[in-house]
């Protein structure tokens, strides 16, 4: 076979991008529609959470201060700041603006969020996580359900670590934006 004629086989062999072998796939299709279900379940976490303690700051001070991880005037700053970098989180999550972004800062929360429960229990604190408000030394005969905590946020973070892959979805600022150009299908 001549180099022209190899040449002329092998630009036949690249498929039309119009024609349907160059279409995505199954899992092209559906990806978009399971992270916008991501997008907004992490959206609404946060959002619970924000909401949860931002309405009782003295509570959300108490129930950092418990974790006995920083100086008082730190606890002070993180109980306030917290819910207002959550809710932050929720509203870029929920309007899918810089969404792969915002996932690994999701995820970079959780992983704080993991640290400090884990810590607490190996330190033998008994106390609530105050992840949807509330928190603190929890007294009597109940005990801190570290192990559930723990799951959920590893939980969380790892549909965190989904969207922050997979971050294109439909009805996002991302995509009206056009911050992050389409992938261009393989052949």
């Amino acid at each position: 076979m001549s180099e022209p004629e190899a040449a002329a086989d092998a630009v036949a062999a690249v498929p039309d991008p119009g024609s349907p072998s160059h279409e995505p796939g199954r899992w092209g299709r559906v990806q978009p529609w399971v992270s916008l279900v991501v997008r907004v379940g992490l959206a609404f976490v946060f959002f619970w959470s924000g909401i949860a303690k931002i309405s009782d700051l003295d509570q959300a001070r108490r129930a950092v201060a418990a974790y006995q991880l920083f100086p008082y005037t730190i606890t002070q700053i993180i109980g306030v700041g917290l819910p207002i970098v959550e809710l932050a989180v929720a509203v870029l999550l929920l309007a899918g603006l810089v969404t792969r972004y915002t996932a690994i800062v999701y995820i970079l929360i959780m992983a704080a969020f993991i640290f400090g429960i884990a810590h607490s229990w190996a330190s033998g604190l008994n106390i609530d996580c105050g992840c949807f408000g509330g928190g603190g030394a929890i007294t009597g005969s109940a005990k801190a359900e570290y192990i559930e905590e723990i799951l959920r946020d590893v939980g969380l973070a790892l549909c965190a670590a989904y969207l922050a892959w997979w971050p294109r979805t439909p009805f996002s600022a991302d995509k009206a934006l056009r911050l992050f150009p389409e992938r261009t299908p393989l052949p």
